[in-house]
């Protein structure tokens, strides 16, 4: 006969040391807020990281003084990109958004043009379907004037977003810190570690700095590659306004899997209004762009990139916005 396994009751140590891990889990969790700034000022001292680290190895200078001319730099760009950029491109994502109604009425429209057709040829003249699909919307809520003051509270909301900038503020303020002396912080976070595992978690966070360092740079050349392709294909196709659209596919490139098909919806919104071919042929150059980012640009700028599935990328960005927000993606 086989031996009976015999259940070994927790002690008291092991009930207590559950109960702290419980008490951790749940002291991060009141601090997500904390531990979201924290994460978006190391991934920022990271990509600081980089030109400094260049500059240090190709000039000799000390890292006060790299760091100092990275920062002049970035503040020169963001300046000149302020005065330059800025200006057109809030016209014309203004003018984006006032046309996303049209927009979609128009598309209701083209969908009315065809629907009775169809029905009449699938389900025959006695079918008791709406004549409209538009009306049947309609009949519910008016989408056109619904999605426009969506869109306007969105506006609002980006306009008010006086009570973020401290947050940011302080992420800028600490990554510089971070950038400027690294290794007094890293040997804190290994001191932090037991003691076992201290070597371990110095080679980790080596490796994650050096991965991460990577891949930014990898994800800022391949939106710069999809801006330009994008620029150029509307610029072809005669799609206004240009500028906008292009900046908006190379920001939200940053986004997998959403990100590229939100940029895709205002340039085909302004398309649908001229022809719905012209629409068509948007959306076929977003997706020829978005295949030569994955499969070209992508794997040439990323040797050693993580790759995910996609199933498993989509369901990580869904759990992280609804536990952190927007910022979660």
């Amino acid at each position: 006969m086989r031996p009976e396994s015999r259940r070994i009751p927790m002690g008291f140590g092991q009930w207590l040391g559950l109960l702290a891990l419980l008490a951790a889990l749940l002291l991060l969790w009141s601090l997500k807020g904390v531990l979201l700034v924290l994460f978006g000022a190391v991934v920022l001292s990271v990509a600081l990281n980089l030109p400094v680290r260049a500059i240090q190895g190709h000039c000799g200078w000390r890292r006060s003084w790299a760091l100092l001319v990275v920062l002049l730099g970035l503040s020169m760009a963001l300046l000149v990109g302020s005065v330059v950029l800025a200006p057109p491109f809030v016209k014309e994502f203004r003018e984006l958004i006032e046309k996303l109604p049209e927009a979609l009425n128009t598309l209701l429209a083209l969908i009315d043009a065809n629907y009775r057709t169809v029905i009449l040829n699938i389900y025959g003249s006695d079918s008791e379907l709406p004549d409209s699909l538009a009306e049947l919307f309609r009949s519910r809520t008016d989408v056109g004037n619904a999605l426009e003051r969506s869109l306007q509270g969105l506006l609002g909301l980006v306009g008010n977003l006086g009570g973020g900038l401290l947050k940011v503020v302080f992420v800028l303020i600490l990554a510089v810190m971070l950038t400027a002396q690294p290794k007094p912080y890293q040997a804190l976070a290994i001191r932090l570690a037991p003691s076992f595992y201290r070597r371990r978690l110095q080679v980790v966070l080596s490796q994650c700095d050096s991965a991460l360092g990577n891949w930014m740079t990898g994800l800022l050349i391949s939106s710069f590659c999809v801006a330009g392709l994008a620029g150029i294909g509307l610029a072809v196709l005669g799609i206004k306004p240009v500028v906008a659209n292009a900046l908006l596919a190379g920001l939200l490139n940053v986004i997998p899997n959403i990100g590229p098909i939100v940029s895709t919806v205002f340039p085909a919104s302004s398309a649908l209004l001229d022809s719905p071919w012209r629409a068509l042929a948007v959306v076929v150059l977003y997706l020829v762009i978005q295949n030569v980012e994955s499969y070209l640009i992508t794997p040439w700028v990323m040797h050693k990139q993580v790759k995910l599935l996609p199933g498993l990328a989509l369901l990580s960005q869904f759990v992280f916005a609804v536990l952190l927000g927007p910022l979660g993606l």
